[in-house]
């Protein structure tokens, strides 16, 4: 299995890499509950840098864009549970069980989730619904398996209330400082308008009174600054960057450095002269 297979529709996963280590970009626009079963887990986004490996937990805030790296453990294998807390859902489990925010949450946007026999038992339980792909879940279960989690998390830990049922819409968020730390997503410019708290025209209305020019035009240009500075004075292949900083293709990325700084990156950083 080489990509999150739904056990429920939209809402349970289930990951399950034999030997490959994969990287991709994600956007999480609801909580996020992950279960490492074995391997590591990496989260990397403009804030923090999380890892876990197997009985781990990891509860990822809505709204962020971040890089997920799995890696197989050495001879073994990855596998991890996802648990997509949708809205609809937390607002059902918030009229049920008379819960409600009581204040703004104010801790960090992902937190790992301290263990305890009760999580352990639940997470225990779902293992055997993922392995078999979802032919034993109903879509009904699966419902009663995420509300179950949502009340052991918050069993564990009371302040999560604030963090889980929080529906209000991104407020509007300093647009500078936020494409600053994260230009080099490979998104596109209706998740980055979605996340600063804007409608589409309005990010493009701000983002050209802040940099002067397009968001397109500004992504690529600053995609390309950093490319240059990460190969000139860090000495990193270009094959080493060009995904890192937001580029689906080495040859899209070679020739668009090239019509801008006039050479080749490869030339760049072997140190040849221009041909």
């Amino acid at each position: 299995m080489n990509s999150p297979e739904e056990i429920l529709p939209g809402v349970l996963f289930y990951s399950y890499l034999s030997a490959e280590r994969k990287e991709k970009v994600c956007l999480w626009n609801h909580p996020t509950l992950i279960v490492q079963v074995s391997g590591l887990f990496t989260m990397e986004t403009s804030e923090q840098t999380i890892s876990m490996a197997g009985d781990e937990t990891l509860l990822i805030g809505k709204n962020q864009l971040g890089k997920l790296i799995k890696t197989p453990l050495p001879g073994g294998h990855y596998e991890t549970i996802v648990i997509s807390l949708q809205e609809n859902l937390l607002r059902k489990i918030v009229l049920e069980e008379k819960l409600e925010a009581d204040g703004k949450y104010v801790g960090p946007p992902n937190l790992l989730i301290p263990s305890n026999e009760f999580l352990q038992g639940y997470f225990q339980s779902i293992v055997p619904y993922a392995r078999s792909a979802g032919s034993a879940m109903t879509d009904e279960m699966g419902i009663l398996k995420v509300k179950e989690g949502v009340k052991l998390l918050l069993l564990a830990l009371p302040e999560l209330r604030n963090f889980l049922f929080d529906f209000s819409a991104p407020g509007k968020i300093d647009l500078e400082r936020f494409m600053l730390s994260n230009f080099h997503f490979n998104v596109p410019i209706e998740k980055f308008a979605q996340l600063t708290g804007r409608s589409l025209a309005s990010f493009k209305r701000d983002f050209q009174k802040t940099f002067g020019m397009p968001p397109r035009h500004w992504l690529q240009d600053k995609r390309l600054t950093e490319a240059k500075y990460m190969i000139e004075a860090k000495h990193q292949k270009p094959s080493a960057v060009y995904l890192d900083l937001g580029f689906e293709s080495l040859p899209h990325f070679s020739y668009s450095f090239k019509k801008k700084f006039g050479m080749a990156p490869t030339a760049l950083y072997y140190g040849l002269s221009p041909k």
